[in-house]
């Protein structure tokens, strides 16, 4: 799917005026920020994003209407500024016809790349149970290779598993715990959903499952 018609889709969305608005999936966290800004734009605040398609190989981004005076104030701005877009027209904060981030969008595009990567790695971030699991099948490993390989290839090979799988997960948390970092010193807000994740959130927003995730 094009560019054009991407971006379209999006704001054919956002004429309808929903409270709800799904960006098409992309295949990195780049494209996505990039379309969650053009809705930032036109009134929209980013909600979650999760991993979708086939092995999980696109980001799919929920954006929600924000009720705020603010955000209704730039929305009409937006639409005078950019009478055309969707239609081939200039899009706010892009290049046009390209999904590349204008200098001066560099900086909130960023940030929502980072509130993106962080929410859809939760997927490969284990907890103590996930960690359990992916090591009692490294040892289901090990015994099956034990059936045709000596008993020392076998547990050096399940070993190796096991090795890697500890490296992955220690280099998913230290780059997660980098993009948290950002993501505080951009004055954002961790807190818990639901399910015990941790997300970031702007002061002043609740989580998007709330009643109003805009309330004060």
């Amino acid at each position: 799917m094009s560019v054009e018609r991407h971006i379209a889709g999006m704001l054919q969305q956002i004429a309808r005026q929903q409270d709800i608005v799904e960006i098409a999936p992309q295949g990195s966290t780049r494209k996505a920020a990039a379309l969650a800004h053009v809705a930032e734009q036109f009134g929209y605040t980013y909600g979650m994003a999760y991993r979708t398609g086939f092995k999980n190989s696109l980001v799919q981004v929920r954006m929600y209407r924000n009720p705020r005076p603010d955000a209704r104030v730039r929305e009409a701005a937006t639409i005078a500024a950019h009478p055309q877009a969707g239609n081939g027209g200039s899009v706010p904060g892009l290049e046009r016809g390209s999904l590349k981030p204008l200098p001066e969008a560099v900086a909130a595009v960023a940030v929502l790349k980072d509130l993106i990567t962080f929410d859809v790695m939760a997927l490969y971030v284990a907890d103590r149970s996930q960690k359990a699991k992916v090591y009692l099948a490294c040892a289901v490993l090990t015994v099956l290779l034990l059936v045709d390989r000596s008993p020392v290839e076998a547990v050096a090979s399940g070993g190796a598993v096991a090795l890697l799988c500890t490296v992955a997960f220690k280099v998913g948390a230290i780059r997660r715990g980098k993009i948290a970092q950002r993501l505080t010193d951009a004055g954002f807000l961790a807190v818990r959903d639901e399910q015990g994740g941790q997300r970031f959130l702007p002061p002043g927003q609740q989580l998007p499952a709330r009643t109003d995730p805009f309330a004060a």
